[in-house]
């Protein structure tokens, strides 16, 4: 099992990268070249939506990206370090406009992702979160002599 991890802050100008370092990866892994834009199209939300999250709550750590490929199967893990709580969790009332368009905005960007990976986790908690995507890879062809 082979791992590449990818540190950077958290700008949106670094999500390319993360997006040109993930297609690398996967079409190095094995994952069919076909769905290799998704996997752009995705990392590119995820990652957006980990800067997006560490600029709203003033988190200086770096966003973090772990490409992990295994036997059949290639996984994206995007983490932020940005708190969250269980939607119940706010005093009735204590929800601004502001926290209602982000929150909303994070849903469309979950959905966007959800769309494009068939296999997605997501979890978040009051350290932070973690989006896993995970999509199948076909071994390399065998050449017969």
């Amino acid at each position: 099992m082979a791992t590449v991890e990818l540190r950077f802050s958290a700008l949106p100008e670094h999500v390319r990268t993360a997006r040109l370092v993930a297609a690398a990866v996967a079409r190095r892994a094995g994952v069919d070249e076909a769905v290799l834009d998704e996997v752009r199209l995705a990392v590119g939300e995820a990652c957006s939506r980990a800067v997006g999250l560490h600029q709203s709550s003033g988190i200086t750590s770096p966003v973090k990206v772990a490409l992990i490929e295994e036997e059949k199967q290639f996984s994206i893990e995007v983490g932020d370090e940005a708190p969250r709580s269980a939607p119940g969790d706010r005093a009735p009332g204590s929800a601004t406009e502001e926290t209602d368009a982000e929150a909303e905005e994070d849903e469309m960007g979950l959905a966007v992702i959800s769309g494009l990976v068939d296999d997605v986790e997501v979890t978040a908690g009051e350290h932070g979160g973690l989006i896993r995507m995970t999509w199948p890879t076909t071994p390399p062809a065998t050449v017969l002599a």
